[in-house]
Formats: structure tokens, sequence, C-alpha cells
């Protein structure tokens, strides 16, 4: 089995630590906005903030990568995160800290965007499943690991958690810049190398593209929208259950992507994309609305559980399908933005959507629409082509990562 390249696994580390990040300023950032004497609206605005401008920033990053290439891109999104999170911890108003948060999108959405473009230039044809799992496992992991040292850190100051992390992205950065080597090797080569833009409009065309899309608005809404929002609500509101249960079954969910994420990556390089999303799918599609009925937070776990499994099973391997339709030739441009649009697209509009139904409607019903949405998702895949190339090479001449 070929060996993943150095330069992926400097990406990787990097991206645990940035994951790690995410999570270790998550218990603190609310309570950080509450001590600014704002309601629990404002200090939602501040969590949103983030999210927003990832989202209003992402064309311009893809724009940005086609001109000066991914990993300046990568490192000035890195080193604006820094900062930024650096600025939040000696913010000394409300309207400070929303600023100084809302930048860190900015950053965000720069290293989010270029570190997919550097991954799909730079993994070979035949591992792409396997490296995009354990960029997805990479991510986990910081989430998981990351709230648990960030309440440690609260009790030295709600300020502490954003130095830490400050400090552990200038180190990233210094790993990256050092260890990363500049653009001009090949592609496939685990070096990034010369590339051309790919624009939205070009990657239209193909249907395993939309996709793509689809599914990874779906897990936007689905996994980082309603699982974070509205699950915890459900065990408190829906089963009267303890607000320290809904970290079971968030956790529950964690492992049950960790359980398929490494698998799912290696099943999908040997036996196609289409083998490992098409299941997925209807996994995360009837667990997430089997939820919205359990009345038992025994019975809530177990099904979060499998829904984490069915997400572990599609959420690499639409990377690696992505990969194989932009080809690794591909710098940037708006089609590899979308993909990054996509998934904080549905991260924003979920929650309030799904909030509001389950204000009006009920959890049931709220569950059902986003076992809907992810049910979309499926529908698009069933007539989508498969892509990798091994599956592709036994059937037709043409290259896998050729655009249509």
């Amino acid at each position: 089995m070929r060996s993943i390249p150095r330069g992926i696994w400097v990406l990787l580390s990097a991206n645990v630590v940035i994951a790690l990040g995410y999570g270790l300023i998550a218990p603190a950032l609310p309570s950080f906005a509450r001590s600014f004497d704002v309601g629990i609206t404002a200090a939602s605005a501040v969590v949103s903030a983030f999210a927003v401008m990832r989202l209003i920033f992402a064309p311009g990053a893809g724009r940005l990568i086609a001109v000066v290439g991914e990993r300046r891109v990568y490192l000035v999104g890195l080193l604006i995160v820094a900062i930024s999170t650096l600025a939040c911890a000696f913010a000394q108003n409300y309207w400070q800290l929303l600023v100084f948060r809302g930048l860190g999108g900015i950053g965000s959405t720069m290293f989010t965007v270029s570190a997919m473009g550097l991954l799909i230039r730079m993994a070979p044809d035949d591992i792409r499943g396997r490296v995009s799992g354990y960029f997805s496992a990479g991510f986990l992991i910081g989430n998981i690991t990351g709230p648990l040292i960030g309440s440690a850190l609260v009790g030295f100051g709600l300020r502490m958690p954003f130095v830490v992390y400050a400090i552990a992205l200038i180190i990233a950065s210094i790993v990256v810049a050092t260890q990363l080597r500049a653009d001009g090797d090949t592609p496939g080569s685990g070096q990034p190398t010369g590339g051309v833009a790919v624009s939205l409009a070009a990657a239209w065309g193909n249907r395993a593209y939309r996709a793509v899309l689809v599914s990874n608005f779906a897990n936007g809404w689905a996994s980082f929208g309603v699982r974070v929002a509205v699950v915890p609500l459900f065990v408190v509101d829906g089963l009267g259950e303890d607000a320290a249960l809904a970290g079971v079954v968030l956790a529950a969910y964690a492992a049950g992507n960790v359980m398929a994420i490494m698998t799912a990556g290696r099943l999908s390089d040997a036996h196609g994309r289409r083998t490992v999303i098409l299941p997925g799918l209807v996994v995360v599609s009837v667990a997430t609305a089997a939820m919205g009925f359990t009345s038992s937070i025994v019975v809530t776990v177990a099904v979060s559980a499998v829904a984490g499994l069915g997400s572990g099973l599609f959420v690499p391997t639409q990377q690696a399908t992505l990969a194989d339709v932009l080809g690794n030739r591909v710098r940037g441009g708006s089609a590899l933005a979308a993909f990054s649009m996509a998934s904080d697209l549905g991260a924003v509009s979920g929650p309030i959507v799904v909030g509001l139904i389950a204000s009006t409607a009920g959890f049931t019903t709220a569950f059902a629409v986003t076992g809907g949405v992810t049910a979309i998702a499926l529908l698009m895949w069933l007539f989508a082509p498969e892509t990798a190339p091994a599956r592709v090479a036994e059937s037709t001449p043409g290259r896998a990562g050729d655009m249509p």
C-alpha cells in the first residue's frame, strides 16, 4: 500500500491543532461574551459572527488562492486567526470581542479552502479516500479533546483558552512554513505544484460535483448546525434530562464517526465512492429522523451513535470525490470555494430553521426535516457517476479527475 507523503502529514498535523483550538475556546466563548453584561442572543452572535464571516469571504479566498497559491494563503489565514484569537483574549468590551472573533472567520476560511486545495493537489490518486479519512479524523480528534482541555483552562480565567490557542496556531504556522515546501513539484508527490483555477460554472456540469455540494450542505446543516444547537435542547426540553447528558449524546455521535471514518476512506479507494456514500446517507437520514421519536436517553444515545456512523462514512468520501472531479491540477477557484461555502451555509441556516420548527411544531418534526435534508443529498448521489480512479479505470479509458 502506498505511503502518505510527508507534506500531507504536515497538513494533517496542523489540522489537529486547528481543530483542537476550535474545541479549546468553545467552553469559554459564550461565557466570556456574557461577562460583558450582554444577553444570550448577543453572546450567540459572537459565535455566529465567525461562521458568517467564513461564508462571506469564501469566494474571495478561492480567488486569492488562484493568484498567490494555497501555501501562502494557508499561512496568512493561520496568522490572522492567531492574531484575532489573541486579540479576543485582551478584548475590553463586547463589541471588540465581536469584531475580533469575526476577523478570525476570515482567516479560518482562508486556511480551510487552501488546505482542501493542497490536499487535493498533493494526494496521490489512489489514496485520496484514505487521505480524506485522516483529515476528517484529525478534525474529529481535535473537536473531542479540545473542549476537555478548554474546560480545564477556564479554571485559570476565561481569557486563558484564547491565549493558549493563539500560541498553538503560531507554532503550527512555523511548522507549516518550514516543513511544507513552496510550490514547484509534481502533482501527487506530497508537495504542492502549479495549477489552474476551476470555476464553479465549469465544475457544475459534473453530476458528482453537484451531489458533493448538496451533501456538504446537508452535513453542515445536520452535523455542524442542528447537532450542536438543537440536540442539547432536545435532551433538556424534549426528554426532560439533565443538560450534562447532552454531552453524552454528542460524544456518542463522535464515537460513531471515529468507528467509520478511517474505514470509509480505504473502502472508497478500493470499491468506489458511491459504494460508501450511499449507505452513509441512508443511515444518517433514517437515524436523524428517528431521533425525534426517541423517548429515553438510552435510545437517543444509541441513535446518535448510529447517525455518527453514517456521517463518518460519507463525509471523508465526498471530499475524495471533490478531489476526483477537480483533479490535482486545481488551484483555488470558485469551485473549491463553493464546497466550503455549502457547509457553512448549512451550519448557519440549519439551527435557525430547525430551531424555529422545533419551537412551533415540536422536535419530532424538526428532526424529520433534518432527515429530509440529508435524504435530498441521497437522491442527488443516486444519479451521480462514480469518480474513484480505480473504479473508473475499470470501465472507461478516461481519467477520473477530468472535467466533463
